[in-house]
């Protein structure tokens, strides 16, 4: 029976390297010159990952993150894997840090989301959870095919890939 896997995973190797690239960009630009903005990349756990944007002020804050996304969207990574909606933290005198959570396999809710998407397209395809991703599979290549492209318009706040397709 045909199926493939409906998976959220960033490439790790394009974004360590974004956030390289805008360490880079931070420390030889004239505005920051003398403040202690820079991002870091840190692994929670294998599977959590944390963007850290330190500034000096919320100015400074908001360069940082355009630095970020503009390094990103230049190394093809969807912003969409991050979670911008954090508050920034005050740390000491008026240096401020911002978290944001690198998005990586696909939750319950959503993961519930697109089996109800499925379900509703009345497709002969037939969608459970597995883990972090979720298995689609149906009698037809071409039901398969029509559920990728429901699925890519759907699903628009998430940037799920489609991979293991099976025949």
């Amino acid at each position: 029976m045909p199926s493939f896997d409906t998976v959220l995973e960033p490439d790790l190797v394009e974004l360590r390297n974004a956030v390289d690239q805008a360490n880079k960009e931070i420390g030889t630009r004239f505005d920051f010159k003398g403040s202690s903005a820079k991002v870091e990349l840190s692994d929670k756990s294998a599977k959590e990952r944390e963007i850290s944007l330190f500034a000096d002020s919320d100015f400074q804050l908001g360069q940082v993150r355009d630095v970020l996304l503009a390094r990103l969207a230049k190394r093809n990574l969807d912003v969409r894997f991050l979670d911008l909606s954090a508050k920034p933290v005050k740390l000491g005198g008026d240096k401020l840090r911002q978290p944001v959570t690198v998005k990586s396999g696909i939750d319950a809710e959503h993961g519930k989301k697109i089996q109800a998407a499925l379900k509703s397209s009345k497709l002969k395809v037939q969608a459970s959870i597995q883990g972090d991703a979720v298995r689609v599979s149906g009698a037809k290549r071409d039901d398969l095919q029509a559920a990728i492209a429901l699925l890519r318009k759907e699903i628009a706040d998430l940037p799920i890939a489609f991979e293991n397709f099976r025949d």
